[in-house]
């Protein structure tokens, strides 16, 4: 337990009670907040769980709650990533899971807490936020506060910014959730190159195959790790984690909502939209069980879904900055809103999208895209 003086004490979570406080706190602090969404409980607690989430494989990571004449005002958690650590060539740590109210005191002995957690374990610098890596929830919103949170995405209090900033945080990368409004096609000189895609001999796209789960799952995981590797803060999905990540949305998963592309006979591009369960289950406050789970399929199969999310997209490096690699992006984009339209989709977000990743950021910017969200990540040096 660390004294944070003026009544504050924060203490380790331990006990899956005490994990369930950690998760539950938010409840309140976002109690006005008409644009929060209350993760589903099972979800929060199966991120965490180290038996369960693959992530644990390579990371360890702890969990703490700030108390002030005993109720909770804040949580924070810290996690050393081995593969984060390899990829960036310093032992960098990670923060995340953060949630505070509006104090300066109490902020600093959550920071306090994990910075010194990370510190022992030889951590020169603390980045984040991530929930609980690059491969999840990552980036404190700091623009975009008016409307809900797509489906893994997060959300925040307007002054967390200057919580962070106080207690020595500066801006290392911004990322950005664009929106697009499906019902309106993209511009003729779009079309006109994807017509082109769809002409182009050495280009197919096909829809995922249902009956062959894994092995699209593992293709879907290389292209991502290839199409990634060179961003910055990258770190590899392991097949493992990509499995567990598969798990958890099967039931979200539609065969028109998933593409892959294959150039000259090789996996090249992959595109994964997901509906966004988020706009369905704001009124639910977390609980899916007992009472909301045949509300919750009415919803997501009886009902159209009006808001989509594209997590992850991605075209390998070897044709990245080509027409070939143009054309297959927009032929998936295309080939995801036309249907999904037809349907009653009214708006999708692709996010996230690094601020400097110039040539995706002209992709949806040609054919409408506007960004709508803006997240932010963070780094204090520790030494």
């Amino acid at each position: 337990m660390t004294d944070g003086g003026e009544n504050i004490t924060v203490t380790p979570v331990r006990t899956r009670r005490e994990l369930k406080r950690f998760v539950r706190f938010v409840d309140d602090l976002y109690r006005e907040d008409p644009a929060y969404v209350a993760p589903l409980m099972f979800e929060r607690l199966s991120l965490l769980d180290r038996r369960r989430n693959p992530y644990f494989r390579h990371a360890e990571a702890a969990f703490w709650i700030a108390w002030r004449k005993g109720r909770p005002v804040g949580r924070i958690s810290a996690q050393i990533d081995e593969l984060a650590v390899a990829r960036a060539g310093r032992r960098i740590g990670h923060f995340g899971m953060f949630e505070c109210v509006d104090d300066p005191q109490v902020a600093a002995a959550l920071f306090a807490t994990a910075e010194d957690w990370l510190a022992t374990r030889g951590a020169v610098a603390a980045q984040g936020p991530y929930n609980l890596s690059t491969n999840g929830e990552c980036g404190l919103l700091v623009d975009g506060f008016a409307t809900p949170p797509a489906i893994m995405m997060g959300h925040a209090r307007p002054y967390y910014g200057r919580l962070l900033e106080e207690q020595g945080y500066a801006k290392v990368k911004d990322l950005f959730a664009y929106d697009l409004d499906v019902t309106k096609g993209p511009p003729r000189r779009i079309t006109k190159i994807v017509e082109a895609g769809h002409r182009n001999p050495d280009i197919l796209m096909r829809p995922l195959d249902t009956r062959r789960y894994e092995e699209e799952l593992a293709l879907i995981v290389d292209i991502y790790n290839d199409a990634w590797s060179e961003n910055w803060g990258f770190v590899p999905l392991t097949l493992e984690e990509g499995r567990h990540l598969a798990h958890e949305i099967r039931p979200l998963i539609r065969r028109d909502c998933v593409f892959i592309c294959f150039y000259k006979g090789e996996p090249a591009a992959m595109m994964v939209t997901l509906p966004d369960i988020n706009r369905i289950i704001q009124d639910f406050r977390g609980r899916l069980l007992p009472f909301n789970w045949a509300r919750f399929l009415s919803r997501l199969y009886l009902q159209p879904i009006r808001h989509f999310r594209v997590p992850l997209m991605g075209v390998r490096k070897a044709y990245q900055r080509s027409l070939a690699g143009a054309q297959m992006a927009l032929m998936m984009i295309e080939a995801t809103r036309i249907p999904n339209a037809a349907r009653g989709a009214k708006r999708a977000e692709l996010s996230w999208i690094l601020e400097d990743n110039k040539g995706m950021r002209d992709i949806l910017e040609e054919i409408g895209c506007v960004i709508a969200k803006t997240y932010r990540i963070y780094e204090k040096p520790l030494i």
